[in-house]
This record gives C-alpha cells, sequence and structure tokens, in this order.
C-alpha cells in the first residue's frame, strides 16, 4: 500500500508514502557515478548518472523502493499484488528483474523521452534477488519533470501509460484510476451553488462542502482520488522550504494511521516512511512514522564522485522542540 505524487513549482518534487506491515532494514543510499551493477541476464552495467533514494543494501547491492537521479529522472515501485506478472526470460527482450528497473534506467538515461525508446522492449522477469528474498509484485512510476508514465506488466503483457494525474497507488491497474477519476468530476474546491433543484433553497453551512463525496478511506482507489484532488487543487509558494513542506502536506492526507487498517495477519498497516526528493537539486527529504520532522540529504559532488556508496541510517526518533 503506497501513494507516490510527482508535484511541480520552480523545481520539480516526486515522491511517496511507504505503507507497510514490516520494515526493511531500510536507508538513505547514494549511489555515485561508475557504479557497478551485475544484472541478472548477465550483463554488468556501470551507471552514468548517481542515484539517490530509499534502499536496502545487500552485499553492496541497493535494493532501491523509489530513487532520483542527478538528472532529475525519478522511478518509485509500488505494489500491486496478484495483478503483476512477470515472465522467463526472453532472448528478444531486454530481460530485467523487478529490483533491477530502477538502478538500470536511473543509472543509464535521463529522460522519459529517452526510456520511451527502449521500454516498449522490456521484459520484467521472475527471477528473485536471492533464495531467500522473494519476488515482489510491484508497478512503476517514472517522472522527469515534464513527462509521466506508469509502467505494469501483467499475464497479457507490458503496459505503459502516459499519467497526466501525476498520481500513482495501488490495485486495481492503472487503467481503472484513469476511468474511476471520472466519476468525481462534480467535486470542487470552491464554495459551490447547490445544484440538487431549483425547487429548493440548499445552503452552504461550512467551507469544504463543494468536495462531499471526496473519499476518506484507506483504500488504493480512494487514495488516489484523494492525492489527485489535493496535488491538481494544491496552491503553493516556489521556494524550496514550502514547496517541500506542500509536497508533505499532500502526502499527509492518504497516510496511514496505525491502527486504521489491520492486514488478515491482524498487523497494523502503517505509513513507515514519507519522502520528498527535490529532482531539480538532487535533495531526498524524509520524515518516518515515529520522527514527523523532517530530514535532508543532498547528493553532493564528492558523493557523486566516490566509488563506494554513501549510507544514511534514518533518524527514527521523535524530534520536539521544548520552548520552555
Amino acid at each position: 500500500m503506497c501513494t507516490c505524487i510527482d508535484f511541480k513549482t520552480k523545481d520539480n518534487y516526486f515522491g511517496r508514502t511507504l505503507d507497510l506491515e514490516y520494515r526493511f532494514n531500510e536507508k538513505v543510499v547514494i549511489t555515485p557515478r561508475n557504479y557497478e551493477f551485475k544484472l541478472k541476464n548477465g550483463n554488468i552495467i556501470n551507471t552514468k548518472y548517481s542515484i539517490i533514494g530509499m534502499a536496502t543494501v545487500i552485499n553492496n547491492y541497493p535494493l532501491y523502493a523509489e530513487a532520483t537521479n542527478e538528472k532529475g529522472l525519478s522511478i518509485a515501485g509500488l505494489y500491486f499484488p496478484k495483478n503483476a506478472y512477470f515472465f522467463n526470460e526472453n532472448n528478444s527482450k531486454l530481460n530485467l528483474a523487478p529490483y533491477e528497473l530502477i538502478p538500470y534506467f536511473l543509472g543509464l538515461y535521463s529522460s522519459i523521452e529517452e526510456i520511451k525508446l527502449i521500454i516498449q522492449n522490456l521484459n520484467i522477469t521472475n527471477i528473485p534477488f536471492a533464495k531467500n528474498l522473494p519476488i515482489t509484485d510491484l508497478h512503476w512510476m517514472m517522472s522527469d519533470g515534464k513527462q509521466c508514465i506508469v509502467v505494469e506488466q501483467m499475464k497479457d503483457g507490458l503496459k505503459i501509460y502516459d499519467n497526466p494525474i501525476g498520481v500513482l497507488t495501488n490495485n486495481p491497474p492503472f487503467y481503472y484510476h484513469l476511468m474511476n477519476i471520472n466519476n468525481y468530476s462534480n467535486l470542487s474546491p470552491y464554495y459551490e451553488k447547490s445544484k440538487f433543484s431549483n425547487r429548493i433553497n440548499l445552503l452552504q453551512y461550512c467551507q469544504g462542502m463543494g468536495a462531499i463525496g471526496l473519499p476518506g478511506d484507506n483504500s488504493s482507489a480512494s487514495r488516489f482520488i484523494r492525492a489527485a484532488f489535493n496535488k491538481l487543487n494544491s496552491r503553493s509558494k516556489e521556494d524550496e522550504e514550502s514547496s517541500v513542506t506542500q509536497f508533505f502536506h499532500i502526502l499527509d492526507s492518504v497516510t496511514m494511521v496505525q491502527g486504521s487498517t489491520i492486514t488478515e495477519e491482524n498487523k497494523s498497516d502503517i505509513t513507515t516512511y514519507s519522502c520528498c526528493m527535490n529532482t531539480s537539486k538532487g535533495i531526498y527529504y524524509y520524515k518516518t512514522y515515529t520522527n514527523s520532522q523532517i530530514t535532508a540529504i543532498k547528493m553532493t559532488e564528492k558523493e557523486k564522485s566516490k566509488n563506494e556508496l554513501s549510507i544514511y541510517n534514518l533518524i527514527e526518533k521523535q524530534q520536539i522542540n521544548y520552548m520552555n
């Protein structure tokens, strides 16, 4: 369960909530230029561009959940259970395991336009990172600040959608969300006169009634509508602090409170972290469920040029500013 958005003021921003009932030892990781990735298809790539994002690192391999590169191209993988379908290798295709999409595309490409030239030939394979790490069902949102696409692979093949809304959640498939949003075309952030009937005078007795019907539950379809409504109607100043603050406010509207969503295993699905990346400047901002203070990590020139990963542990303890 996750929600991903892209957002533009003066700079471009990309980020997501990560909603899970467990943690995966995630850390903020910077992969430098010319870093070697050994692919399951037998090839080796050396990154052309540096990458920053949230990842689990195993044997010096960053398994990214979401990331952006120094050119502003960003990708996030979101849970897509029972719809995602990964195939055996196909020698006539570009074979990539699910966890390889982020380092491959962000390491080698700078824009959606470049990716579109090759992604039609993509085959996402059913090869796990390791025997003790099963494959996670995912679909992906990719953005460069100019174009945004969604990539889904199901039993009937690879689907690539233009995403004019700049939002992605989870099931159902993306085509459903594009159609479902039409059911909410009557919603408005403005003070609206009654359309119920011209035979009765109905008054708005408080602010916000133009958006009655905006779903408030935690389902994927509802979070998609809520995130889209708040993002597309957002008004923000263009400076960095205002933009980042507004981005997190949008994500806050779809975060999961502990105890509000219980899994079949009787575990609580929560927003373990939320993140916002300034893709124009290579800055990764995050906050966690237990620490609502925003923490920032910059992708510096020194880190871009290192010969090893730069790894930052998350600050999980709540930071409270006591005034007296």
